[in-house]
């Protein structure tokens, strides 16, 4: 094994057992801290857990036009999980607003979509630990595949999800 294979098998592990009690209760909003890295679940006032996140690949300022690598920002709703993603799992954000259209259509430019929540990209879960700590996305928010099986029954269709800078 390689030095950069020892490594990744030791974060992977070192994530795995991190000792963490499961996720109980459901979300009934998601805040995402672009500037932290940070997804928390909420029910109400509760913090039900938060979640190191990985973003767009210029992930400063709000997405305007499609291919910008920025992650949106402003209030949406998980509008539906799809299971069947290029990446494993995968909860589709209501990206974009109207607010969004217009802006691209003011910069001539299309809004881009196809915003999501999701794990790493299919056949590279191993890899999880290591990418959420970097900005390898195209505008989405980028979670280890254990963290999506983790949310992936606690955040329902229609909740909404707050994107801030």
């Amino acid at each position: 094994m390689n030095g950069f294979a020892a490594a990744a098998a030791i974060l992977i592990v070192a994530s795995c057992s991190s000792g963490t009690p499961r996720l109980q209760g459901r979300a009934s909003r998601v805040l995402v801290e672009k500037a932290a890295r940070r997804m928390t679940l909420l029910d109400g006032d509760t913090v039900l857990r938060t979640y190191r996140i990985a973003l767009g690949t210029h992930p400063v300022g709000p997405k305007q036009c499609e291919g910008d690598g920025r992650t949106p920002e402003g209030d949406f709703t998980i509008d539906f999980h799809k299971p069947d993603s290029a990446f494993y799992r995968a909860l589709h954000i209501s990206y974009p607003a109207p607010d969004n259209l217009r802006k691209a259509a003011e910069l001539g430019c299309r809004p881009g979509g196809d915003i999501m929540i999701h794990g790493v990209r299919n056949g590279f879960g191993w890899l999880g630990p290591i990418l959420r700590r970097f900005d390898t996305t195209s505008g989405c928010i980028g979670l280890s595949n254990e963290q999506m099986d983790e949310i992936w029954d606690a955040i329902p269709d229609g909740t909404p999800i707050s994107i801030v800078p």
